[in-house]
């Protein structure tokens, strides 16, 4: 039998867009002048979910000369613009995303994510999905970031929920969930995420 929900939270990279491969790309470029290397099998394994912070704080000792952590967030505006120009170039929402976010009429919808709304607001906006949300919480609206439980603790409250069901693909998003209290749905691609939530929700899918 399927749970009943509140609320439906979902994170957005790697769920709502398959946007990690232009982070990936965008990181490299700006983080090449610095002398730090990043290869894709690194940044999914050890980067995905967590803060830029926490990421610049680790590649501190990837690279290839001395450099600080200021040095390298420092880099964070001209990361943030360089995937601002790419996402708008192709709206990359998995297939059927959008529509079915729209569709889920008994349900609080948000988003919760670790990236800067500056990121994250106009994709949304673009893709027509920012008015079905009730909450969005992003990386500069909590303290401790994901695997913390404050996101999606902090998303909860605002609507007045108890029971939501968090959709996530990271490590870190997925404790951040559980140690807030909610069921967890793990997806392993953004293809799959209309499939498994609707799944999860006991819904027909089509």
């Amino acid at each position: 039998m399927a749970e009943s929900y509140e609320a439906v939270l979902f994170d957005f990279d790697g769920v709502l867009v398959d946007s990690e491969p232009i982070h990936f790309a965008c990181w490299r470029k700006v983080l090449h002048p610095l002398g730090i290397p990043l290869e894709w099998e690194h940044y999914h394994r050890h980067y995905i979910g967590i803060s830029d912070r926490k990421m610049a704080e680790d590649l501190v000792s990837r690279a290839s000369r001395p450099v600080t952590v200021e040095q390298i967030y420092a880099c964070y505006d001209a990361k943030t613009e360089l995937f601002r120009e790419e996402i708008r170039r192709q709206l990359p929402f998995a297939p059927g995303v959008v529509e079915f976010v729209r569709s889920l009429k008994g349900y609080r919808v948000g988003v919760v994510s670790s990236s800067r709304g500056s990121e994250v607001r106009p994709v949304l906006e673009a893709g027509g999905l920012l008015d079905h949300l009730s909450v969005t919480v992003f990386g500069e609206d909590v303290t401790h970031h994901k695997p913390d439980p404050e996101p999606y603790r902090k998303a909860a409250a605002t609507l007045g929920v108890r029971h939501a069901l968090v959709v996530e693909d990271s490590e870190a998003g997925l404790a951040s969930g559980r140690a807030a209290g909610f069921d967890v749905l793990r997806i392993p691609e953004p293809a799959r995420t209309v499939e498994l939530v609707q799944i999860r929700l006991g819904m027909n899918a089509g």
